[in-house]
């Protein structure tokens, strides 16, 4: 295999989730020698990944838990079509969590996660790169840049905590009048007073595609995708010996959990409590928009990214607190579609499809990377938030390493599965 680790050759893993998470692991860890085995319930990309903006930003920097979020809690609760909400019903069970979450939108506390998130994404286009290029994934990569909108006067204004986070990091950040907007984006409509241009954010033009191109690389090189649930662990004296799942048993010298928002009960069978809660993402998409974008555009105080894609026009966003196996509240999705309209005054919405998925959110926005507490041969790759396609090159790398022994490309400190 290309990169070869000779401490990899012929040791056998079992990667829990398909998604652009565990698909990149999968990618990485192949490459470097082991036997791959992906489990998911479902396709490639199928759940999660299939339907975000598609963003790879290096300027997510930025948590949805910043300074003021508190004042916002009474609005999640009795409005159902806020940006961010909270179900009644799921309230008991979330509020604990919510707690802690508050806890972390202090301005010391916001530093930190900007910090730590930095170190991840400013990475994620050196980590992508042998994935894609060994998969042939290039065509579904633009390099555009992302534009971000605002129709009140003194939106910038509003925006300047969030841009100085990046600012102080090194990320590239443009100011721009409504009228230069227009000049970058002629679909965009009169009401956009002001943007921001972050030059260096590229975008997949298929999230789903993606994953599935990396999957399929792995199959055809020799690895297996099962379609199946994971029930349980087999445990032996040195740790798991096999997935248990409900169309037999897996043997796996390594075992890697990547299972997004339905990783929690796993992880604690594995060895770590972490405090995981689903925040369930929509969007609609327009497949005969009638106009076009150059590149994702976001809508800041409409909180929607627009993303041109394969299928149309896309427009996502939205985080509701409600349980993995809560219904949908569709409702949310129209919503995003009636504020496409209002940016992109010729948008053809006739025949806007509707989708919804659960991102799995930490309560201080930072994934979990790292080894498991109880057990050496368990790695764990979950909870990225709002920002997983952008790190599914470099968690993979980051797994990678740990796997083969080396020393960590970046310090794992505050991703370690037992930091809570």
């Amino acid at each position: 295999m290309a990169n070869g680790d000779a401490s990899a050759s012929g040791k056998s893993v079992a990667i829990i989730g398909a998604g652009i998470i565990g698909a990149s692991c999968a990618l990485s860890l192949q490459r470097a020698g082991f036997q791959v085995t992906m489990i998911d319930k479902g396709d490639a990309g199928g759940g999660c990944t299939l339907g975000n903006s598609g963003s790879l930003g290096i300027a997510s920097i930025v948590p949805l838990a910043t300074p003021g979020i508190i004042k916002d809690v009474p609005k999640m609760l009795f409005d159902p079509l806020q940006p961010l909400s909270i179900r009644w019903a799921y309230l008991p069970w979330t509020l604990p969590w919510l707690i802690r979450y508050i806890r972390n939108s202090t301005v010391k506390r916001v530093e930190k996660i900007a910090d730590s998130r930095d170190a991840l994404l400013k990475g994620l286009f050196e980590a992508y790169k042998p994935l894609i290029e060994a998969s042939g994934a290039q065509d579904l990569i633009k390099h555009t840049g992302l534009l971000s909108v605002f129709e009140r006067d003194d939106g910038l204004a509003h925006a300047q905590y969030g841009l100085n986070l990046r600012r102080n990091r090194g990320i590239r950040v443009e100011e721009l009048s409504g009228d230069e907007v227009r000049e970058r984006e002629p679909a965009v409509g009169p009401t956009v007073k002001h943007g921001v241009l972050f030059p260096d954010v590229a975008y997949t033009v298929n999230p789903q595609r993606l994953a599935q191109t990396f999957a399929e690389h792995v199959v055809r090189n020799g690895g297996i995708l099962k379609r199946a649930t994971v029930t349980g662990f087999e445990k032996g004296p040195d740790g798991p010996s096999k997935v248990l799942t409900d169309a037999g048993a897996i043997e796996a010298d390594l075992i890697v959990l990547a299972a997004g928002a339905w990783s929690k009960p796993l992880a604690t069978e594995l060895g770590a409590t972490v405090p995981l809660q689903a925040m369930r993402g929509y969007h609609s998409m327009m497949p005969n928009p009638g106009v076009t974008l150059n590149s994702i555009v976001t809508a800041s105080e409409r909180r929607v990214a627009l993303t041109p894609m394969e299928g149309g026009l896309r427009a996502s966003g939205t985080a509701e607190f409600a349980g993995v196996d809560a219904a949908p509240n569709y409702d949310r999705a129209d919503v995003l579609t009636r504020h496409a309209s209002g940016i992109l005054p010729g948008l053809n919405v006739e025949g806007a499809k509707r989708w919804m998925g659960s991102r799995p959110a930490m309560v201080d926005s930072q994934p979990v990377i790292g080894r498991s507490p109880r057990y050496d041969n368990v790695l764990f790759a979950f909870g990225h938030d709002q920002i997983g396609i952008a790190l599914g090159g470099v968690t993979g790398k980051l797994i990678t390493e740990l796997a083969t022994g080396q020393q960590p490309s970046i310090d794992l400190t505050p991703y370690r599965p037992d930091r809570f």
